[in-house]
């Protein structure tokens, strides 16, 4: 299919000045008078400007070309790139055709092992984003970034307030887990938590992120997709956001963050979203920090191990014998980037969850094992299979 249909070009002024041979914009390839040929590339970056999800938050369809700006200016990391721009995705009639115009797009960029990189527009086009995975026969892991739950219900509700809701309730069902990062406590209900938990799914508010940011690696290394709300982001470091909080991230902890997402073999697209240049400061600050997100998220894939073959040599065993059901835990741990992973067996008939038998852990989860208890992952991820 050709995905020209779906694109408007990027205006080459606004980058003529960029000359460095080093510089980001000269390493990739950019949808300017031709569109670049995206099916042997590795990473598609696609701007979308649809704000029709947002009341409160209105300037983020201008988001994606000052986000362009900051990111071109910056120097190329390590690696070969093989980075296209595919340019500006164009609106449907509503939003709900341009929902499925990212869903299309999104869906043939991973079919041909392409990782689709959104830039701009309200948070609820992760909607289409996620979509993209309900023809791909699998089931997936969805990580949130975002200061809020966005699991309100009702029709008087905007869009981007309750786009997680409707992925919880999405038919068909090919969601196998939900994590959310660096919600704060006093801007969410609490019943909406509890939901989460019964689902048995995970959340975690910044303080605890923020003292274990460590302990987070594995949860963002079990993602397929990642969604993240510049909400998230402390309004001294990125002020352009309606929604802004005096408390949040830092710039620096969401550069950790995306850097731990990129370095992930297993995720396969990611989004970033909110971003309103109108409320920017006037050296576009904001635009710089999601810019340098997207630098490091970039980086991380370039320093990927392709860690998931657990037969080799490049894996420790480690078998821990149990007090009680299940009478043993086996983890491994690679040799090379000194990652964990842990094995939960599932239920006889459920070989479609085959995938997450092993799922990513951290030491303190063995540790645990080797005090006789068993790791609240592992029972929250057995939980699920059953």
């Amino acid at each position: 299919m050709d995905l020209k249909i779906f694109f408007s070009p990027i205006e080459e002024e606004h980058f003529a000045h960029i000359r460095q041979a080093n510089s980001f914009y000269k390493n990739i390839k950019v949808y300017t008078d031709k569109m670049p040929d995206y099916r042997n590339a590795d990473i598609a970056i696609i701007g979308v400007n649809e704000e029709a999800g947002t009341e409160l938050n209105k300037g983020t369809a201008k988001g994606s070309i000052q986000i362009r700006k900051k990111l071109f200016n910056l120097k190329k990391g390590h690696g070969a790139y093989k980075i296209v721009d595919m340019g500006t995705l164009r609106n449907g009639v509503d939003r709900s055709e341009t929902l499925g115009r990212i869903k299309e797009v999104c869906q043939n960029l991973i079919e041909n092992n392409v990782l689709p990189l959104l830039i701009g527009g309200s948070h609820d086009l992760d909607y289409g984003q996620y979509m993209a995975y309900e023809d791909l026969d699998k089931l997936i892991s969805l990580l949130n970034v975002d200061a809020f739950l966005d699991m309100e219900d009702g029709a008087t509700v905007s869009a981007n307030e309750q786009h997680i809701h409707k992925i919880l309730l999405h038919e068909p069902n090919y969601l196998f887990n939900y994590s959310h990062l660096g919600y704060q406590s006093y801007l969410i209900d609490p019943n909406a938590i509890a939901i989460l938990e019964k689902l048995y799914f995970e959340a975690y508010r910044i303080g605890h992120l923020r003292s274990n940011i460590k302990e987070m690696e594995p949860i963002i290394r079990n993602a397929d997709m990642l969604s993240f709300d510049v909400t998230a982001i402390k309004s001294s470091d990125a002020p352009g956001n309606a929604s802004a909080q005096p408390f949040g991230l830092t710039g620096e902890e969401a550069c950790q963050i995306c850097w731990y997402a990129g370095i992930n073999e297993k995720l396969s697209s990611a989004g970033f979203y909110e971003y309103n240049p109108e409320l920017d400061d006037p050296t576009y600050k904001t635009a710089a920090v999601v810019a340098t997100m997207i630098w490091y998220f970039i980086e991380g894939f370039y320093n990927r191990k392709n860690e998931n073959n657990f037969k080799n040599n490049d894996y420790l065993r480690f078998v821990v014998s149990m007090p009680s059901e299940p009478e043993v835990l086996h983890f491994y741990k690679s040799k090379i980037s000194e990652k964990w992973w842990m094995e939960v067996p599932y239920p006889q008939g459920k070989e479609k969850y085959s995938r997450n038998c092993i799922i990513p852990c951290s030491y303190t989860d063995y540790q645990i094992a080797t005090k006789g208890e068993l790791p609240e992952r592992y029972i929250t991820t057995h939980a699920k299979l059953i």
